[in-house]
């Protein structure tokens, strides 16, 4: 039968799933494969699964409770595979790989941060700072620019945007880097220009969120910085 595949952990974790249900509906009862010193925590695989809300949080759940107790390799939603011969085939043949992993993740939890900067405010600074941009901009709003002045100062703003977007990504995660052990960087969306993942010590929880807070602070109101965490550290496995 189809098994879905929650996440990885030592034998030796505690391993406690009481009152904590999979994916399903109805939800499937949650049970692990221990291949050497590893174990799956895995299920029956739904007929039909999708990213819904109930089941997006049961798989949350499952990470949180094995969190609370020990060190976890958090698989992302959606992992399935045939069987538990599977699983126990997968977890021998990169037994040295997920041992690694645990023990890089020992102790720690994932923190996620986004960052934007208010597009308008962005502008004004450009158009400050920058001599041709403001030049270009007064001359179309006098109308005395030629037709191709628009594109010109369009082009112009988003070189421009880009550098100082590039350069701000790269002092936020330079200010957080002391602070973690490591960091993933991922592709920004929509309006942010910094997507990253930090994977944080316990030991340096509080001053990695008092760190951001002063980062905030710094930065100050024209910038939106939105910190997530502990997760878990899907994004490190």
């Amino acid at each position: 039968m189809p098994v879905y595949v929650y996440s990885i952990v030592a034998t030796t974790h505690p391993q406690r799933l009481d009152g904590v249900d999979g994916v399903g509906d109805p939800p499937t009862e949650l049970r692990t494969v221990a291949a050497g010193e590893l174990s799956a925590v895995v299920s029956d695989a739904p007929e039909e699964l999708r990213a819904k809300r109930r089941d997006l949080a049961a798989h949350q759940a499952v990470q949180e409770r094995l969190m609370a107790d020990g060190t976890v390799l958090p698989l992302q939603f959606g992992f399935t595979t045939t069987d538990d011969d599977a699983v126990r085939a997968v977890l021998e043949e990169r037994a040295e790989r997920f041992t690694e992993r645990l023990q890089a993740l020992e102790r720690c939890a994932e923190y996620h941060l986004k960052c934007a900067q208010d597009e308008n405010a962005l502008l004004r600074q450009i158009l400050q700072d920058s001599d041709q941009a403001r030049d270009l901009n007064e001359q179309i709003i006098s109308g005395r620019a030629g037709p191709d002045a628009p594109l010109a100062l369009g082009e112009l703003v988003a070189v421009e945007v880009q550098a100082r977007q590039d350069r701000l990504a790269a002092s936020v995660v330079e200010a957080l880097r002391g602070l973690a052990r490591e960091e993933r960087v991922s592709e920004p969306t929509g309006d942010d220009f910094l997507n990253v993942s930090f994977l944080v010590d316990q030991d340096h929880a509080d001053r990695f969120r008092t760190a951001e807070k002063e980062l905030a602070d710094d930065l100050g109101g024209d910038f939106d910085l939105r910190l997530r965490g502990p997760l878990p550290a899907y994004s490190f496995v």
